[in-house]
């Protein structure tokens, strides 16, 4: 996955609650397209009218914040069904971050797992980025200080598990920070090899790599 660090630009605000993952990606689109597919129909109930025009009104649709890499939403972003798909469009799109109040569980941990980074603020934060990010303000946000500010708000430090910091700093999902361990694994499984040697039977033989 893609390393996240430092993240610079305009906000885009949809300060709604209980934004579900419908809502970001249609069930229909995740049946019918793969990965690298979902970009154009991102938050489709939105962005398109019936007649499959842009609706001006949207804001990603706007000039101003139609390249915004950072989303400021409102609580429970991302619930609903547990489609990693929402996060993949979402990232697809350009988001590179993600700030509200809280998460769905699921959709913060596949976050996590795709290089998006999602930060928890208290709701009255979150509307301070939100009514500064409204009037063009420009987010500097370090995921190595866990800080993101503009020159109207001052800088606010958000929290993350060590762990998933590191992670996100080195572009690293489960799978990647696994195979990290292979040494320690291979020298484990010498050693249970030699301790259980029953436990690597396969259909009445030892299994021999």
């Amino acid at each position: 996955m893609k390393a996240f660090t430092t993240c610079q630009g305009v906000a885009a605000v949809m300060m709604q609650d209980n934004i579900d993952t419908d809502q970001i990606i249609r069930i229909e689109r995740i049946a019918q397209l793969r990965r690298g597919e979902f970009a154009p129909w991102v938050f489709e109930g939105r962005r398109y009218l019936t007649d499959g025009s842009e609706n001006r009104e949207f804001i990603l649709n706007t000039e101003a914040f139609r390249h915004a890499a950072i989303l400021i939403a409102g609580d429970n972003f991302g619930c609903g069904s547990s489609r990693e798909m929402a996060v993949w469009a979402l990232e697809e799109f350009g988001i590179r971050c993600i700030i509200a109040p809280s998460f769905g569980d699921i959709f913060f941990s596949n976050c996590l797992q795709n290089g998006l980074l999602p930060i928890v603020l208290e709701r009255g934060d979150v509307q301070r980025l939100a009514a500064a990010a409204s009037s063009g303000a420009v987010f500097s946000i370090d995921l190595r200080s866990c800080a993101v500010g503009t020159d109207q708000t001052g800088v606010m430090h958000f929290d993350l598990l060590d762990v998933q910091r590191h992670a996100l700093l080195l572009g690293q999902d489960e799978i990647a920070q696994t195979l990290n361990l292979t040494p320690q694994i291979d020298e484990f499984q010498e050693r249970d090899r030699l301790a259980r040697p029953w436990a690597y039977m396969t259909a009445g033989f030892l299994h021999d790599d």
